[in-house]
């Protein structure tokens, strides 16, 4: 990916003002940065932002921050005080998308509500992400990524059967969350562009409902089949073989045999070519009825065996595998190389910061590379400028606390 390129993203010229803390509202508007979009990152005067704090931090410089927020130019307001009220509103006509992510209700206790932001700007589009949305009985709960995981259904999918539900060491909800916060804008955009005369809309999204809607199968299966999925290990249950195994040499390794085609190979490849026509294994239902027969033979068959010898003949055969890879793996691996998966954002304190490429890549598009995340204020003087606001102006509304 280059630099300073012209041609910019699908998003270019859209204009978002991402009020929003942590990690999951900030995570779409930096996901709209990445294609194009001119995102203002807003946060108050004294830098308290919870994503500033988390570790990763070294020698005071939050560097999740870094690349969490990357592609955003970023000022400080508190729109809590009246002069801060009033400047935010003198600026939102010229943005078309608000993120926020305060709990319900704290918007309209600052004389922020629905009705206001509209009647200044009628094309807004204010993005509510919260833990459980506007509306419900649980409405104000606070709430962080491990809620949402818990609260959805994906948390009691994970761990060993009669183990405890196991978290993830990363917060896949806040993640999950930001992605529905992109796809949200890209929609609302998409309507705007398509019609002038279209007004603005007031977002509902749930974090915990944005994790539950990729939980599918789970509604119609109970409803169904009177099941409720439970942990499995690192088996799945509705397909085998499908597990995590060990080779001789300590490598662990992901292995995924789901279609007729793809385990028949395996067969072959571990050198049980009668397990396709086994009465236990022949399809799909009663692999997964026999997977722990099936299973344990493979786990010995890879125990006795390096993985250099494993992979050698999964390759051959044409078998999906991965070993279980680390960051120190994935920076090595000549494929993420070839394909540039890490890039390097430019950043003031270290020259540049390594992080994910941009996703999806446009074929005949070069995506500009975005710098990493603003310091607090960075940009005050730039973007108040903008907005008609001098340098005394600043330096007032510096003293009072409101910038």
């Amino acid at each position: 990916m280059k630099a300073n390129n012209p041609q910019g993203g699908a998003l270019q010229g859209v204009r978002i003002l991402d009020m929003a803390t942590v990690l999951a509202g900030p995570a779409g508007a930096t996901l709209c940065a990445d294609h194009g979009a001119d995102v203002v990152k807003l946060e108050l005067p004294d830098g308290s932002d919870a994503l500033r704090h988390m570790q990763p931090v070294k020698e005071g410089v939050p560097l999740w921050w870094k690349v969490a927020n990357r592609g955003k130019r970023g000022i400080t307001l508190d729109v809590r005080k009246p002069k801060g009220r009033e400047l935010l509103l003198s600026m939102l006509p010229r943005f078309e998308v608000l993120v926020e992510n305060f709990r319900t209700g704290t918007m309209d206790r600052w004389g922020l509500d629905i009705e206001t932001l509209h009647r200044v700007n009628p094309r807004l589009v204010v993005i509510r992400l919260t833990g459980f949305g506007q509306s419900g009985p649980y409405r104000g709960r606070p709430g962080f990524a491990r809620i949402f995981e818990a609260m959805s259904g994906f948390t009691s999918l994970t761990g060993e059967p009669g183990g405890a539900p196991l978290h993830s060491n990363f917060p896949v909800g806040d993640a999950v969350a930001g992605l529905f916060c992109a796809f949200s804008i890209a929609a609302e955009i998409a309507r705007l562009r398509a019609d002038p005369q279209a007004k603005g809309a007031e977002v509902d999204l749930s974090a915990t409902e944005a994790l539950f809607r990729l939980m599918e199968p789970l509604p119609v299966e109970h409803e169904q089949l009177g099941q409720v999925r439970q942990r499995t290990g690192n088996r799945t249950s509705y397909t085998a073989p499908s597990n995590m195994y060990c080779s001789a040499d300590g490598v662990w390794f992901s292995l995924v045999a789901s279609s007729q085609g793809t385990y028949e190979r395996l067969c072959h490849a571990v050198d049980r070519p009668e397990w396709i026509a086994d009465p236990r294994f022949t399809t799909n239902p009663l692999r997964v009825k026999n997977m722990d027969a099936l299973d344990g033979e493979l786990a010995n068959w890879f125990k006795s065996r390096s993985f250099s010898d494993v992979s050698q003949r999964l390759e051959q055969h044409e078998i999906p595998f991965t070993k279980v890879y680390t960051i120190a793996d994935i920076e090595a691996d000549p494929h993420f190389l070839a394909r540039e998966a890490i890039i390097r954002l430019p950043d003031p304190d270290y020259g540049s910061v390594p992080a994910p490429c941009i996703v999806p890549r446009v074929v005949g598009r070069e995506s500009p590379v975005p710098r990493s995340g603003p310091s607090v204020g960075e940009h005050n003087a730039q973007i108040y400028g903008e907005f008609g606001l001098g340098p005394e102006q600043l330096a007032a509304l510096q003293a009072e606390g409101v910038i």
